[in-house]
Formats: C-alpha cells, structure tokens, sequence
C-alpha cells in the first residue's frame, strides 16, 4: 500500500505541472480550487473508480459528477493522464473550438458525465444517476465533488434529504472544504459550518479526513463503498491553490492564472523545471 500511496502522490504532483501550465497558456481558469480537489480527483480515477478511456461510454464505469464545475482544469488533466485524449489538447483549454470549455460538457468532452458549473446542481444529479443505477440493478458508484462555498444552495441540502431518505449508498460526495470562494472566506460570506454535522443531521456516513493526505483519501474511499444503507459525505480539509505557496490560502487567485513572472515559481514549488 505504501508504494500505491507514493505513486498516487506523485501523479497528483505531475498533474498539478500539468494544472498550472495549462491555466498560464490559456490565461482564463480557476487555479485555487483546482489545485486544492486534484488529490481527491487523482485517487477517485487512479485508486478507486472503474472506468475505461478507450470506451468512455462503458456501462460498468462509475460515473463521477465535478459539482464545482470551475475547477475543470483539475478534471482535464486527470482526463489527459488517463489517456481520453491527449494532452497537448491541454493548451487549447477556453480556446474557441476547444472541447476543453470553462466547465464540464458532457457533449463534447471524453469521460466527461454531466455538464457542471451551476453550482448547487451537482449534488442533485449524481442522487438522480445513483437512484437510476439502483433501479436499474447495476452496481455502479456515483462520486462527486463539491466545493465547501456552493453548500450554501439550498439545493444541496434538498439533494442530501432524498439521497438519505432513498439510501443511495452507490453516492459518495466528497467537500473541497478550503474555507474560500471567490468573495472571500466562506464563514464570513455564508457559514457553513459545521459540515459535517449537517451532512450527519441529514441522515448520511460521515468521514472527515486531511483532503491532501493520499492515504486518508483512500482510505475513506474504501471504507465510503464498504458503507451500506447511507450515502458517504467525506468531508475534506484542503488549502486552496495548494502546493504554490504563491497562490494558497489566497481567495484573490479564485479565477485569477500564472502569469509569466509567477510561473516559474510556481513550477518550482511543484519540482519542476521545465
């Protein structure tokens, strides 16, 4: 296990290169969240979900929802690693004509689920796609990941009651809890604390865990799709911009990318020379 832990970590580092240099070729994208989900995204497509690149549309895959639509970058370079197209498509990220658009679309981008981006929504889709897989009979799992600052739609909320009230036990939501959105610290805009607690009052399986710990991740994946009768909330602590000192804890570089003078730095932080 160890040396599976080592490897994920070192391909959520290749795949954080590969975030703040596709951010600074397109200069439009969202660095902080995408930095801050790309360890929970990396062990959901290289640890735990099945899924298929030469066959996106595989019935037997898990299906995975990014409800913080904005952090596509961070979905695209997963995407690329995993070979659903290739990654020089990568440059071409919010260009006209790209497949790679501001947000997820499920249209015209491989292995991509659901369009995302109207935040709050997410949550309700992947209930609706967990529900249909248990009618359908299917043994397939439903993941998403939510950002802490768009739990503050009500939405969410009527997603957890039904998902709870249904006992969609294929859907584990995993919170990119960074503290951050774009106006500022979420406790001062909306708290949402304690989430946690909510997701437990709504009737789901908690697990809370450090969301840049490999091995936490992990293991709270393993033990979401060991839970039965519930779905899983895993709440994750994360930093935003995480792994750029120039860019963490910073609600400025919500939708802010490298620019020259910070991408050198930036590729530094990361190990990176090139």
């Amino acid at each position: 296990m160890k040396e599976k832990i080592a490897d994920l970590e070192e391909k959520a580092r290749r795949l954080r290169v590969a975030i703040v240099k596709t951010l600074h070729k397109s200069q439009s994208g969202h660095t902080g969240g995408s930095l801050s989900a790309i360890d929970m995204v990396c062990a959901l497509y290289f640890h735990k979900m099945r899924h298929n690149p030469a066959e996106p549309a595989w019935e037997g895959r898990d299906r995975f929802v990014l409800s913080k639509g904005h952090a596509a970058p961070a979905l695209y370079v997963t995407l690329a690693e995993c070979g659903y197209f290739p990654a020089e498509d990568l440059m071409m990220l919010r260009r006209l004509g790209s497949h790679l658009q501001g947000h997820p679309d499920s249209k015209g981008t491989p292995g991509v689920d659901v369009c995302t981006g109207s935040l709050g929504q997410g949550l309700s889709m992947a209930n609706g796609m967990a529900l249909g897989l248990k009618l359908d009979g299917k043994e397939n799992r439903v993941y998403a990941v939510l950002g802490d600052g768009e739990l503050q739609e009500g939405q969410i909320w009527e997603a957890a009651m039904a998902a709870a009230h249904y006992k969609s036990d294929n859907l584990c939501a995993m919170i990119d809890s960074n503290g951050l959105q774009i106006d500022g610290d979420v406790a001062k805009v909306m708290n949402v604390s304690s989430i946690a607690d909510k997701f437990k009052a709504f009737g789901w399986n908690v697990i809370e865990i450090d969301g840049h710990d490999m091995g936490q991740i992990v293991t709270a994946l393993d033990q979401a799709e060991a839970h039965k009768g519930a779905p899983t909330a895993i709440v994750a602590k994360t930093v935003k911009g995480k792994g750029v000192h120039l860019f963490e804890n910073k609600a400025s570089y919500h939708g802010v990318t490298p620019n020259d003078d910070e991408l050198p730095e930036a590729l530094r932080c990361l190990g990176c020379c090139d």
